[in-house]
């Protein structure tokens, strides 16, 4: 009834960053308050959803909650820092149906020829901050403190945000727990230099598509 994307079964590739670890996956991901996401109530905003409640994941179906945190962000808003400015995600940019403000290192998951050739999966995660440029993709200044909504559920999950954008939500665990059972992820983050290739790949496939196929002009991106 959403309209969602088709997908193959199976365990997501790429390089581990080791930025979803502990404590730091807290402030790496999470959506901002207003963000709607499939649930089984329909599109619900994100602060709207309560532990308990199911939201549709990629690979799994309906997931039930079992971790909701909230945070405000940007206390300064005029004076933050450029390395902390948010993601600005235009209508479309993802298959997201409105705008999306996104952390920079929030993980998103995309669809790219290249990234299938390589790993033999079509799909996979990237820092949001490494598809600056994209489609539109930009950073901006935060004009006011936001409030930003985690979302934790038993396993690690990919949710859909705003019509059809992929957002990762790891499984945070602390520190001591991933080196007393150090479980491999489900869903491992490509580093910023292999995120920013594929950036490059879908760049590449955007013109490609744009030109009905004629490649005159168009750099290799792999």
């Amino acid at each position: 009834m959403f309209g969602w994307k088709t997908k193959e079964p199976g365990r997501r590739s790429a390089e581990m960053t080791g930025a979803y670890d502990g404590g730091l996956a807290m402030m790496t991901h999470g959506l901002i308050a207003g963000t709607r996401v499939a649930s089984n109530l329909g599109w619900r905003p994100v602060e709207a959803l309560a532990v308990g409640d199911c939201v549709l994941t990629f690979d799994h179906g309906m997931q039930r909650i079992a971790e909701l945190r909230r945070v405000t962000l940007f206390l300064d808003a005029p004076d933050t820092d450029p390395a902390c400015w948010p993601v600005i995600v235009p209508a479309g940019a993802l298959d997201n149906r409105s705008a999306l403000t996104l952390l920079p290192d929030q993980g998103v998951m995309v669809e790219s020829d290249a990234v299938s050739d390589i790993y033999g999966d079509p799909f996979a995660v990237a820092p949001a901050q490494a598809l600056v440029g994209l489609r539109g993709i930009h950073r901006a200044p935060p004009q006011e403190q936001l409030e930003l909504v985690m979302i934790g559920f038993a396993d690690e999950q990919v949710i859909y945000a705003e019509g059809g954008a992929l957002i990762h939500c790891p499984t945070a665990r602390p520190a001591l727990d991933n080196l007393l059972d150090p479980a491999r992820p489900v869903y491992d983050v490509l580093g910023m230099h292999d995120a920013a290739y594929l950036a490059g790949c879908l760049s590449a496939e955007d013109r490609i598509l744009a030109t009905a196929g004629r490649m005159e002009g168009l750099g290799a991106c792999c």
